[in-house]
């Protein structure tokens, strides 16, 4: 019988360790992410929907190619909506299309960008989108700007699958010195937190940069803190006179 109850013992704690290490190497917890307070409101949100022609362009060097950006009927099959949006009848029947037609093949990137930078309410712990990368070996990577207004971009992936998939990338929490890394924060204020969207990097692999090439975008979201956006004080003033 003691035999059995050490064997159950370990099997337990083997469980527990695996468990932890699927959570590590998969998609991001944003409940996890920078815990520096026992205080949080994680709730995901609409960044940008794609609904909007002409909100967002493109752009690479005119000695590698040219780039065409549209919007397109369609969404992806396995997109869940977020609860709080329903039955609010948000318009959600585009995506985002861009064609690239190479000159050359090179070491080449091109750029997806609104026509302003999208801030993200709260404290970002996680942004995804959804994306159809048509099989490339291209890779991914999104592009942001702090609260201090300084510019970051991190890699989410390759685009080497087929059909739809939702990319997901973890925003780092910055070092308590509060300067260094990505700053969301000033402790000085209470509002103006945060990050902001300034669009998509698509590094090219050289192999692959010929002919055209298609890439569609859909239902950009992130997984934030609301805490301190829904403790704010009413009657504070506002800045930026």
């Amino acid at each position: 019988m003691k035999k059995f109850l050490t064997f159950a013992l370990i099997l337990g704690v083997c469980a527990f360790a695996y468990a932890q290490q699927e959570r590590q190497i998969g998609t991001p917890d944003a409940e996890r992410l920078g815990i520096d307070s026992a205080q949080q409101l994680i709730r995901e949100v609409s960044v940008e929907k794609f609904e909007h022609d002409g909100f967002w362009m493109s752009t690479m060097s005119t000695d590698d190619g040219y780039t065409t950006t549209r919007l397109f009927r369609g969404a992806p099959a396995g997109k869940q909506p977020i609860p709080e949006e329903e039955g609010l009848n948000i318009p959600d029947i585009h995506v985002l299309g861009t064609r690239v037609d190479f000159l050359r093949r090179s070491y080449s990137s091109f750029t997806i960008y609104p026509s302003r930078p999208i801030p993200i309410e709260g404290i970002t712990k996680t942004v995804s989108v959804w994306v159809a990368g048509r099989n490339f070996n291209h890779s991914l990577v999104l592009l942001i700007q702090d609260f201090y207004g300084r510019y970051y971009e991190f890699y989410m992936g390759r685009l080497n699958f087929m059909g739809w998939q939702r990319m997901t990338v973890a925003i780092p929490p910055a070092p308590d010195d509060g300067l260094s890394g990505v700053v969301q924060r000033s402790y000085h204020y209470q509002g103006n937190f945060g990050i902001k969207i300034t669009g998509f990097r698509i590094d090219c692999d050289p192999m692959e940069a010929r002919g055209s090439y298609y890439i569609y975008f859909d239902d950009l979201r992130a997984e934030t803190d609301l805490f301190s956006e829904s403790h704010r004080d009413p009657d504070d003033m506002v800045d930026g006179w």
